[in-house]
């Protein structure tokens, strides 16, 4: 009895909540619920953290060279499309890049930036695949645990803004973050390439400078609301989220380069190897 009462009032909040997402999302792919991305995601982290390391226990390290060279190819074009998607919906054509509100209407314009962010929630799925090829490589020391973290918190999160909140000043951090990508898997590109690249490689040393730009730039911009007056963004929580996140991490690269940089001490386990994100291809 006490099971149906508290499930009758899940479902009943579930509907209220609903009633204030973004309907012109809804019928998109994995739109319609948040379970189908959860199912998805939990089964990600059980192969690449359980399942797929004792699969591979006994086998040979897949050699993904060509795969991994046109997967990385393949996500800096991707996300330089979205790049230009991003700032021809709003970031370079109307956006203050202060209090910029979600536009619900259905201009092409507004239509236009929520499709992008459904993009980049799909590039999130997409993503997973770094984790699988170090299973499938067998490099397990990579996996750790704050790589699974952000590949599974960042599709999670996005899923709650492309559904209730897909534009304004929230989407700020995702034109970054293509910007960085593009960097980064040019780098992940070029190291799959093999030796014979690694001289064009000497801009190595700035990808943990470039990843503290982009958290700084996050964190700073939305930190923003909390010096704006009738700033009326509809999802205030969202900005809370994207703000932790972008402070956890500063935190974290900025622990990384003090000690990797500054002192010259042992790095963390976490944050080993250049950094999480720097993938090894030797």
């Amino acid at each position: 009895m006490a099971f149906n009462t508290l499930t009758s009032r899940a479902v009943l909040h579930y509907d209220e909540w609903v009633k204030e997402a973004d309907p012109r999302t809804e019928n998109w792919l994995l739109m319609a619920s948040p379970f189908p991305q959860t199912f998805i995601i939990a089964a990600y982290i059980y192969f690449v953290t359980s399942l797929g390391p004792r699969l591979m226990e006994n086998c040979k390290p897949f050699d993904l060279k060509r795969t991994m060279i046109i997967y990385n190819f393949s996500i800096v074009a991707f996300s330089l499309y979205m790049i230009y998607e991003f700032l021809m919906s709003g970031w370079a054509n109307g956006y203050t890049y202060g209090c910029d509100l979600v536009d619900y209407s259905s201009s092409p314009q507004a239509l236009r930036m929520a499709w992008t962010c459904w993009l980049y929630y799909f590039s999130k799925f997409i993503e997973m695949l770094d984790t699988i090829f170090f299973v499938l490589r067998k490099k397990n020391s990579q996996v750790t645990f704050l790589h699974v973290f952000h590949h599974s918190i960042m599709p999670f999160t996005w899923w709650f803004g492309v559904r209730f909140a897909p534009g304004g000043l929230g989407t700020f951090h995702a034109l970054l973050n293509c910007v960085v990508h593009v960097i980064m898997y040019t780098y992940y590109a070029l190291s799959a390439l093999g030796p014979a690249y690694q001289k064009y490689l000497w801009w190595k040393k700035y990808m943990t400078t470039i990843q503290l730009i982009q958290f700084v730039l996050v964190t700073t911009h939305i930190g923003q609301l909390f010096f704006m007056k009738d700033c009326s963004y509809q999802f205030p929580v969202f900005l809370y989220v994207i703000g932790s996140y972008g402070l956890i991490f500063l935190v974290l690269f900025l622990n990384f380069y003090y000690h990797a940089y500054t002192k010259g001490k042992r790095v963390p386990k976490v944050l080993q190897n250049g950094n999480y994100l720097l993938k090894k291809y030797e």
